[in-house]
């Protein structure tokens, strides 16, 4: 076997492997409500780190949960230091896995998995050449930025792997620190006040 036939076995599997966790946790309600994806990771005992980052992976591939409302998940069930851990190895792999489903697939397997709307909205962001970079480190840095649907697109333009690692591993923590521990103050302060 070529290494060229073992990374596209090694792509489809895997999305077949995301597909598959995401459609049991659909169908098993775990991502119905945070209540139910707690209640699902107390019963996973030491399991419940390797799940949640898998749950991270999912959904970021596959948006059936918004970020934040898992990072805060992650962070009230495991602490912060280690909630923060667990979502950075999820988000971090789920945004690889996206960069490279898109590199790989094209814009027929974005389209597959973000709508034709959003896809519309930020498509002219790759169209900025070299800027397109710089918006995407931006992003990544900023929470509340589409950041699923620009890992797609990034895989869509040029940047290379290595470029695209480097600007997730030293943007990405600070939104997810942002995220995990941020609105874990604010819900924290909120339910103080009742």
């Amino acid at each position: 076997m070529n290494l060229s036939f073992n990374k596209n076995y090694l792509t489809i599997l895997s999305f077949i492997i995301l597909l598959f966790l995401g459609f049991i946790g659909y169908q098993s309600g775990i991502f119905s409500s945070p209540q139910n994806l707690e209640a699902f990771l107390k019963t996973a005992g030491i399991f419940a780190p390797i799940i949640f980052i898998l749950i991270q992976i999912v959904q970021c591939v596959i948006p059936i949960i918004p970020g934040g409302v898992s990072c805060v998940i992650g962070v009230a069930f495991f602490g912060p230091l280690w909630g923060f851990v667990y979502n950075f190895i999820g988000i971090s792999t789920g945004s690889i896995i996206n960069f490279l489903l898109a590199k790989r697939y094209g814009k027929n397997i974005v389209l597959k998995l973000v709508s034709q709307n959003n896809y519309n909205k930020y498509i002219s962001w790759i169209e900025k050449g070299k800027k397109f970079d710089k918006l995407f480190a931006i992003a990544m840095f900023v929470p509340c930025a589409p950041d699923d649907l620009l890992c797609f697109l990034a895989g869509l333009t040029p940047m290379s792997l290595k470029k695209f690692i480097f600007i997730i591993l030293t943007c990405k923590p600070w939104s997810i620190a942002a995220y995990s521990l941020g609105l874990n103050m604010v819900i924290s302060w909120v339910t103080s006040l009742f």
